[in-house]
Order: structure tokens, then sequence, then C-alpha cells
């Protein structure tokens, strides 16, 4: 089966002409990435050559994908969006619910009992509004997508970071909060930051031990965390063309470690062969009628520092594996040199833990690589050292995978095969022990390694590899085994050599599977009730966020001055809260309990301005919003780095947090603040960060007069009672500075929704009873009610007057 069959027709018919269009207006060849954002400019947006960095542009994307957690906040907000249907194909995908512990089949079970509750919700709201539903245990939502969904020039968001990961098949493909992917499936225009352009030349061909992996933690390690912030990164190379389709998904799945709004390939004959194993061959067949569409110019990759803004090349034959971490995916440390640096940091050796899988490696050619490492493990007489596990993409790779004997082969050494499913990667993990806070190390082929993420324990090391490092690893036992070089003991006391990993890129029998987990939603969902339980603790229907007062923001206490790193999930913790991301206040008595008090070095201890005593912050927010008093947060550099996790963003709105001023944000982040009407700043000086204290109260000023590259002041008011003034920057549009008036973007929305003057319908002429019935229709008014008044009006107009009113009426019905 081939979804949205007809719209990709429709792309692609029109893709030529639209580029073709830009290159005039732009006036120069155009990359990959370019193309693909010109052709999806909103039918509303001009067509101009626009700046990279500056220009806000609004885009039309062709489809959106939701996961399970993610997907409660942005349903509920499409709910009072009062829209019939989505706009654009749009698919849900359990695969963050699901906590490994036991296995596959018994997590499952337990999932489907402990989140009935909200799987029921999300698969009517699906029927209802015609969403394709993925059921848990059919796969994790990128794996997913990739198999189905993806297709080369295409555009889609997601309500989760690593959405990116299509760019593997030659997507842009972009991560966003909920009430982003609201605006898409409501038809309205997508705004972006026009991205700036990074190109990545890769040279040479991965050889051995080396794999498509390595290059985006060598990538990470040049760019770091932040390096990739508003940036699109296209590979390009002969490097490039020789690695697999699914190989190039890993590397654009961890771009989002880099800060970048996307990543992503042209198109070339592995993606074709992955089409075709896949069940795509009219999509492929057509992709290869315009494929010169589908690849930047060739003048771009020709002189590649004419086109980009950055050039980063790599040799793919001089390549080593690498390790990444630990609790930053940006610490890159090629294998030969981790015993140095592990002993230089006091990074413990022993391996606890090797885990594989996740939407970053689970393709059949990872599990193939992996799966003949762990063939040698019995072959060479050796016993795995630490424990190791596997999640599966979905449910075609583990389906076929145990058809071809892996799933076997890792049982032998003693394996453990979890869900297809997220899992350990995102925290769902009931790993025995972590409660003791223990330090030790765990490697994995996820994506993310922050504090605390997989297991809850802030004192795990963890390490990002790939699949057959950490496999190899994982039978080592130790995190300074150079399987390249170094040798086992095995069981008899011989010296044996692990010989590089081999797989298959794709199944020589082609993909199988006998239920994917699809469900397709109603065609008429009018008649589907969708139910909330007012006293559920996973689910509460939203109510609006006040708008903005008309003044000054006055006497703001602050709540905590974050230092160092505070991810999304330092904001908003996955783990055991996922259970509770459909329901707002459950969900935000976790916010910033994660991130480090500048002040006392302490997480989750905030001083409470109202006593002087020291709590727990969302304890201490609480009470200020008890006392009707605003609040501040200061933090540091790329703030809200991590997962497009929009709670971080919901969270302190809700409890009453006025602005977040920090020293940079990481874009996701931003955005999602912006959308949920709070003020998002940043320092103009970086150093005034320095000046604030613990016992500060702060005034923000310059809000009746607030306007886009236009400077803000805080003023601070210290406990000594010197006052200080600094400067302030946003980087708010109008149409942002509206939907902090309004008090959101959802509010602005609804503010902005045409309604239908019905308040004298007199009229009896075809135009004006057409209109107010279509009004009736979408219970705008009460239809009695629309009978009763324009049977009321009639009596009281002369016949001049109703030819008069039909006339007005039916004009402004043709300029609707």
């Amino acid at each position: 089966m081939v979804f949205d069959l007809d719209m990709i027709k429709k792309h692609y018919a029109a893709l030529p002409g639209r580029i073709a269009k830009a290159r005039k207006v732009v006036n120069k060849p155009l990359t990959l990435s370019e193309k693909i954002l010109y052709a999806h400019l909103h039918a509303e947006q001009k067509l101009e050559n626009f700046a990279r960095g500056k220009s806000y542009v609004d885009f039309a994307p062709d489809r959106v994908a939701m996961q399970d957690a993610t997907a409660q906040m942005a349903l509920l907000q499409f709910m009072s969006a009062g829209r019939a249907k989505v706009a654009v194909p749009s698919t849900v995908h359990c695969d963050h619910l699901i906590v490994a512990k036991v296995g596959a089949k018994d997590d499952l079970i337990v999932a489907n009992s402990e989140s009935k509750e909200v799987f029921d919700f999300l698969s009517s709201v699906s029927n209802k509004y015609g969403i394709g539903f993925w059921r848990p245990g059919a796969g994790i939502i990128h794996q997913v997508v990739l198999e189905n969904y993806a297709f080369p020039g295409g555009m889609m968001i997601g309500t989760d970071s690593h959405t990116v990961n299509a760019g593997g098949l030659g997507m842009v493909a972009i991560g966003v909060g909920g009430a982003d992917a609201v605006d898409v499936m409501s038809n309205i225009p997508w705004e972006l930051k026009f991205p700036k352009l990074i190109g990545v030349k890769l040279t040479g061909k991965l050889n051995g031990w080396a794999s498509p992996k390595d290059v985006i933690l060598k990538v990470a390690g040049i760019l770091t965390v932040k390096g990739g912030t508003g940036a699109i990164v296209e590979y390009f190379g002969e490097g490039a063309t020789s690695m697999s389709c699914t190989g190039k998904g890993t590397i654009c799945n961890m771009g989002a470690e880099i800060g970048a709004t996307t990543s992503t390939f042209g198109y070339d004959s592995s993606m074709e062969r992955y089409l075709n194993a896949t069940g795509r061959a009219e999509v492929a067949k057509m992709a290869n009628k315009i494929k010169e569409h589908l690849t930047a110019d060739p003048e771009v990759y020709q002189n590649p520092k004419n086109y980009f803004d950055q050039v980063i090349e790599i040799n793919l034959s001089e390549l080593e594996p690498h390790l990444n971490g630990p609790f930053t995916p940006d610490l890159a440390t090629p294998i030969s040199k981790m015993r140095e640096e592990a002993a230089k940091n006091g990074w413990p050796m022993k391996v606890e833990v090797g885990l594989i899988g996740s939407c970053t490696n689970s393709s059949y050619e990872d599990i193939s690589r992996a799966a003949s490492l762990a063939r040698q493990v019995a072959a060479k007489g050796l016993k795995t050292k630490a424990m190791f596990t596997i999640n599966p993409g979905s449910e075609q790779i583990r389906y076929t995978i145990e058809r071809d004997g892996f799933i076997d082969t890792f049982n032998k050494i003693g394996a453990k095969v979890f869900a297809n499913a997220c899992g350990p990667c995102i925290g769902m993990w009931a790993r025995v022990g972590a409660e003791r806070k223990e330090r030790n190390t765990i490697v994995h082929s996820f994506n993310r390694n922050f504090q605390s993420r997989n297991d809850g324990n802030p004192n795990t090391c963890a390490f990002v590899g790939s699949p057959e490092l950490v496999t190899a690893l994982a039978v080592a036992g130790d995190l300074g085994f150079n399987p390249i070089t170094d040798t086992l003991t095995n069981e008899q006391g011989q010296q044996v050599k692990l010989e590089p990993p081999v797989g298959d890129e794709l199944p020589k029998k082609g993909f199988e599977v006998k239920d994917a987990g699809y469900f397709a939603p109603a065609k008429d969902g009018s008649k589907v009730e969708v139910k909330v339980d007012p006293n559920s603790d996973r689910l509460q229907l939203l109510e609006p966020f006040k708008p903005w007062e008309g003044k000054d923001l006055a006497r703001l206490r602050l709540l905590i001055k974050a230092k160092g790193k505070c991810t999304t999930d330092h904001i908003s913790m996955a783990g055991k809260w996922l259970k509770y991301r459909g329901h707002l206040d459950n969900i935000s008595n976790n916010l910033l309990i994660g991130a480090t008090n500048y002040f006392n070095e302490a997480i989750n201890s905030v001083r409470n301005g109202l006593t002087g005593q020291y709590d727990e912050v969302p304890k201490v927010q609480r009470a200020y919003k008890a006392a009707g008093i605003g609040s501040i947060v200061v933090g540091d550099e790329n703030y809200g780095e991590g997962s497009s996790r929009e709670h971080a963003a919901m969270e302190p709105r809700h409890l009453g947090v006025r602005a977040i001023l920090v020293k940079s944000f990481a874009r996701i982040h931003e955005t999602n603040l912006k959308k949920q009407g709070m003020l998002a700043l940043t320092f103009a000086d970086k150093t005034d960060y320095d000046k604030i204290r613990e016992d500060d109260i702060f005034d923000i000023t310059g809000l009746m007069t607030f306007a886009p590259e236009k400077q803000l002041t805080v003023v601070i008011h210290h406990s000594d009672g010197k006052i200080e003034k600094i400067q302030v920057n946003h980087t708010y549009n109008k149409n942002q500075i509206e939907w902090f008036k309004a008090g959101s973007a959802l509010n602005a929305m609804g503010k902005s929704k045409p309604k239908p003057s019905i308040s004298k319908p007199q009229a009896k002429s075809k135009p004006v009873k057409k209109t107010v019935k279509k009004a009736a229709t979408k219970k705008v008014v009460k239809k009695k009610a629309v009978k009763k008044t324009v049977k009321k009006a009639a009596k009281k107009v002369a016949k001049k007057a109703l030819k008069k009113t039909a006339k007005k009426a039916a004009k402004k019905k043709s300029k609707r």
C-alpha cells in the first residue's frame, strides 16, 4: 500500500515549475534544501529572494506526524481550533508510553492496560479528524515514517525533534511543537525563519568498523550542540551516495543534536532501492523522472563554498568509530582515544549495559551488522560481559529479523528484546538498581545522553555509538576496548579478535509483516465521539491562556537562575512523567526539576521569595501563582536544547511564569515559548546574566510599544535598594507579537477566524440564505435562533432594504 499517492503525484507534477520560478527570482543555482523550501511556499506567501537566517517565511508542509506523548497536547489544541478534519495527511504513532522492563510481549500488555485511556483517546480523536493511527507496538514513529510516508522532495513537520530522520529519504522534515502542528493541520500558513545552509561534503567510502553513525558523531564534535542552530545541513559527495538510505536517516536523525533545523540528502539509487523494498515502487518511478529536481543544481556541489554558509569535509575512508559523551552528545571521542580520555575524566571503565535500536539505529542493516558480531560470540568461545538489549524500530523490522534468525542469534548471547518502541532512549526503562544512583557506564546507539535521561540516575555515564560498536563493547564489558586493534580472552583462555561487522542493506528475501499495526480513520468522523473524563489524571481539556493585560510587567519574582546546560529534559522530564503528557496541571509538577540552581548548585531546590525557605521548583511557582505574583526564569546558553517537547513551554505558562530570559535559545524551544504567549528574551549583553541575584524583583518595560527588532528593558530591583536596567533582545515578528498579546497562538487563531455576519439576515435571497445555513451548520448559532431572527428581521424591512442587504451579502460572500 502506498499512502497519499495522489498528493505525491500532484506535488511532483508541480515541482519543476515551482523550482524554475524560484531559480529565476533567486537568480543563482539552488541547493536541494532551497528547492524543497521554495517549492513549499504557502499560497499566500510572496515569492522573493529570502534572506537566510532573517526572513520569516510561510510554508505549506505536505504532512504532519505525531507520537503519542506529544500528540495528546497537540490534538487537545486541535480540538479547540474548531476544525472538522485535518487539512493535510497526518498520523499518530504510539511509541513513547511503553516501559521497557521484562520483554516485548509482557511490556506491551502492561502498557495497553496502564495507558488504555490515553490510547483510546488518541484512537478516537484520530478516527474523528481523519488521522492515521499506528497502535502501540507498531513501531517507533521515525522508522515507521521512513518505511511508509517519507518521499524525496517532500516537506513534513512532526511533534518530535527527531522528525528530521526523514531527511534520509530526501525530505525537509522538521521537528516542531504541537501548536505548529495545529497550524498545518488547520490549513494555516506555517511560519519558519528561512534557514541558513551548512554543506557537508563526504568523500571516500565507509569501511571496516566505521558506520553512518560515526559520520554524525564526528559532525557533532565539530559543530557542537548549537552549531547547527537555524540551519539545514545538506550532505553530498561520493561518500553520501555510497551509503544506504537508512544510514542517511541515522545521520539526519542525530542532526537534532547539533541544533539543526533539519538535515537532508539528494535523491540517489539507495533511496530508489529503499522505496522499492518498502512497497513504493510507484513513488520511485515518479522520482526517477524528475530526479534532477530532487538534488542540488550541479554547480552547487562543484563549488559548495559559493552556495553554503559553511562547508565541512569528511573523508569516510579515514573515519574512525566514535563514542560521544557522557552527558552531552557532542563530546566526540575516537575509539582509539577512549581509554585515555576515560582515565583522564574518571569515567567508569566497566560497561554495565549495551543497548541498540531506537529511532536512530533500528534498520535492517543496523540489526544485521550487530547480529554478525553476536554470532562471533559463540563461535569464538566468548561470553557477553554486559547486559545487552534491542529495541526494533517497527513491527516490519521485528518480523523480518525474526524470520531471518537475528532474534534467535541475540537470544543465544543472553540479549533481551524489548518492544518496538522508544523505551530506554527516552527514559522509559525500568532499570533495576537505578534508584541507588550509583556511578556507572552504559553505551547505546540512541541519540541523546543527557544527565538522567535513560534511567533516571544522574550518575549514569551514557555514551552514544553505532550498533556494531555498542555490541562489541557489551561483549567486552570494557569502555576502552578498541575492536580494531584489541583482542579478548575467551572461555578457554585464548586471545581472540572480533572480525569487522557485515550486514545487508536490505533483506534478501524482502520485508515481511503480518500485521503492521495501522488503522485508517473513518471517512466521515462527524459522528465519532471523543470523551475526556473530567476526573482523569491522564487527560485534561485545555483552558485558553489569559491574554496580555495591556501593560508592562511589574514585580516579577525570580523562580530560578539555571546554571549550565538546561535542556527540555531538565525543564520537563520524560520517563515516569510521560504518563501526564495529556494533563497540563499534573505534568506541571515536573517543571524545571532537573535544572541546576546557580545559587546553591542544587537540583530542584530554589528559594521561595515569600517565605525565604528553599523548596522544590514547582511548589515555589505554585505559591507565586496562588499569590497572584508573576515570575521570571533566567538561563544560560542554548536554553531548551533537545526535544521538541512543548510541555517545557506550556508548563511555566500554566503556572504563571511570564518571561524566560537567557543567553541564547535552542530554535524549537524559542518557537514553542512564543506559541504559548510567553516572553522569550535574550540578554543584549550576556555578562548581564551575572547581575541576577537570588532575591531580585523584576519589571519588564517597553511592552506598550512592543515591536520587531526593538529592545525591551528589564529593571532589576536588588534587595539592597539598588536598581539596574539592562537591555534585552527578542526575535518576535509582528505576527508573533500578536500571539503574545492574545495570550497564545491558539487564541490568536480563534480571534482571526472569520465570523459570519448573521445579526442582520433580513434578506431572503439565495446568497443570504446560503450564508446563514452555512453558519448554522458550523454551530456558530443554533438553527432555530437563525430562523427566528430571519423571520423577525424580514417583517421589519421593506423590499428595497431586502434587495440592498442581499446584494451586500452576496458581494461579501464572493470576497471570502
